[in-house]
């Protein structure tokens, strides 16, 4: 049995889930408000103070299913009390970033700026103290949207393994590699 699936979402004061008839389940909570659909072989029940999953068979699909959204809707949980954040760095002489709401204008080095646009959902800042490296921070409430636009952002400059540079996340470690051999 799923163990991740068997064990009960607690549900916070301030947090609603209701489950609709066709299977989608709507959690509000003091940041917002987020929606999930569920396959119609997951059963999903609020009960006291936590939601509870169940699955018809131990098919391997089923199996699957059941901690999947279980996660889910943990996450949705914790996103709509607490939030998410995602902090990016950018490693590299030159390298810039700065923010009109949610454009964010990125200097990577090429021989033009990338304009990125955030999505709304999300908030956007950046920071660029003296002698630190610039830094982006990415919050919302969905932790699937943020892990998206962090990824997208990091993919536009990945740091590359002999000296480093590029859009890494705060506190990722590169694996480098040695350079060339010196000379005879």
């Amino acid at each position: 049995m799923s163990r991740i699936g068997k064990k009960p979402v607690e549900v916070p004061n301030g947090v609603t889930i209701t489950v609709s008839s066709d299977n989608i389940i709507t959690v509000k909570g003091p940041k917002g408000e987020l929606k999930q659909a569920i396959d119609r072989d997951i059963k999903a029940e609020v009960k006291d103070g936590h939601i509870e999953f169940a699955r018809p068979t131990d098919q391997i699909r089923h199996r699957a299913l059941h901690g999947l959204y279980r996660s889910l809707i943990s996450n949705m949980v914790k996103g709509v009390t607490d939030g998410y954040t995602r902090k990016l760095e950018l490693i590299g002489v030159g390298f810039k970033a700065s923010n009109q709401g949610n454009l964010l204008d990125l200097s990577l080095g090429f021989s033009h700026n990338i304009i990125f646009e955030i999505p709304k959902e999300l908030k956007l800042a950046t920071a660029q103290e003296k002698g630190d490296n610039p830094k982006i921070t990415l919050e919302g409430i969905d932790k699937q949207l943020i892990g998206q636009v962090a990824a997208k952002i990091r993919g536009l400059r990945k740091p590359e393994p002999y000296k480093g540079k590029g859009v890494r996340y705060v506190g990722e470690v590169v694996r480098k590699k040695a350079g060339k051999a010196a000379g005879k």
